[in-house]
């Protein structure tokens, strides 16, 4: 959520960065100035009756002891009480109004992000060239059904379209993957966390997913009662709740945080060619990066998260190139973000394996998460988060990136220990 202060104080500021997504919300943000004038109009009269309440109430009771006659000074009150209640119910209204508008606002743009959608994505550097075949080269979903490590008929038939089975060395593929990565992120001092997989409405609110994206996600609903939850679509949805309504203290920031989960997806895509395969399913593994810091330690955590991102594409040998996305292309809640998309050989494309993105304080107003700074006030945290890694394409790129002309793949180096074979035949 946004600084009701800084588009109070800055209209055109704010708005010119929101256009900067290819959005125009010029007219939202005039009508929360509208009613931010209105809130604050009826927000004086009620003070100023209930200071009229309190002055009356205190003398009543003079009255009576003094033995005058307090009826007139009742009915006034009666008046005032029910003057007060409408006020109450006017600025109630108008409250829950300007809240829906600024939940409608997006983060505002890093300045130095730069306006548009995805085609003004900036590549920043590659690492490694693209790999050269000297042989007929097979898609992965013909490497991997040719192994059995992955069998996507079977997955269909019982999780329907976007669904897998991991098999052999698949399943040992992949569970060595996550086991990297863990013990990766360990090793950097980051804690794991395993966060329930079913979150309450809260959970979205605060990641800024809800309510705009409400219907983007699976719901649960439970037959007994009430209550319904969602499958989260990312561990960030769970990490970034783990202090709402907290204060730390200073020497508590950074807090470092790693999840691995699987994540569910409503939207998997179109089925095209290029979706073929783990490209894109509605469940996938991930282990995911987030931290709370303050706003002077953000820039230095960001850098941080994609550098380990990108160590980790870097261990596991493979092709791929860091952009930095264009305002259009960054997600709702996000400042700015930049992905590591590794190459797909078959395709002849580059797909995301890791987005890192600093929300700066968006995600903490929605979820009043604070710290007491050394000037002793209490100030929001930044969050950020990354993916660190999701391995959907992960395997894709390196059964394609590492296969051989027999129809082997060789085992990345760094994957072998927890694996136990060099070469996959």
């Amino acid at each position: 959520m946004l600084d009701l202060k800084m588009i109070r104080t800055e209209p055109d500021k704010v708005k010119a960065a929101i256009q900067k997504r290819e959005m125009n919300l010029d007219s939202v943000i005039d009508e929360i100035l509208k009613i931010d004038v209105d809130r604050r109009a009826v927000t004086g009269k009620v003070e100023a009756k209930k200071a009229e309440q309190n002055a009356a109430s205190k003398q009543i009771p003079a009255m009576k002891k003094a033995g005058q006659d307090t009826t007139e000074l009742m009915a006034q009150m009666k008046v005032l009480s029910a003057e007060i209640k409408e006020y109450d119910a006017e600025l109630g209204e108008l409250e829950e109004k300007q809240k829906d508008l600024m939940l409608s606002l997006p983060n505002l743009p890093d300045e130095d992000v730069v306006a548009g959608g995805k085609e003004q994505n900036v590549p920043l550097h590659y690492f490694k060239e693209k790999p050269v075949f000297d042989f007929p080269m097979k898609n992965h979903v013909d490497l991997c059904e040719a192994h059995g490590m992955i069998d996507y008929q079977r997955g269909a038939k019982i999780g329907g379209n976007g669904a897998w089975i991991y098999r052999g060395w698949g399943a040992r593929m992949e569970w060595a993957l996550l086991n990297f990565f863990v013990n990766e992120h360990l090793g950097d001092g980051y804690e794991l966390i395993l966060p329930p997989h079913m979150l309450n409405y809260e959970c979205g609110y605060v990641a800024g997913q809800f309510p705009k994206f409400v219907e983007e996600d699976y719901w649960i609903a439970n037959p007994t009662s009430a209550d319904r939850k969602f499958m989260l679509p990312t561990a960030e949805t769970a990490l970034v709740n783990l202090h709402r309504d907290e204060v730390l203290t200073l020497d508590e920031l950074p807090r470092k945080y790693i999840a691995y989960t699987p994540c569910y997806r409503r939207e998997a895509g179109s089925y095209r060619a290029e979706e073929r395969g783990m490209i894109r399913g509605h469940q996938f593994n991930k282990v995911e990066m987030v931290q709370y810091t303050t706003p002077e330690g953000s820039d230095a955590a960001f850098a941080e998260m994609v550098g380990k991102a990108e160590r980790l594409v870097q261990e596991l040998g493979l092709h791929y190139r860091l952009s930095k996305l264009a305002a259009g292309d960054c997600s709702f809640s996000m400042a700015r973000t930049y992905d590591i998309e590794v190459w797909i050989p078959s395709m002849g494309i580059y797909k995301e394996v890791s987005s890192a993105s600093n929300a700066r304080d968006y995600q903490a107003r929605r979820g009043n998460m604070k710290y007491r700074g050394e000037d002793g006030k209490l100030h929001f945290v930044n969050t950020l988060n990354a993916s660190g890694l999701a391995t959907s394409r992960v395997m894709p790129a390196i059964v394609e990136q590492y296969q051989n002309a027999d129809g082997s793949i060789t085992v990345p180096e760094v994957l072998r220990p927890y694996m136990g074979v060099d070469v996959i035949r």
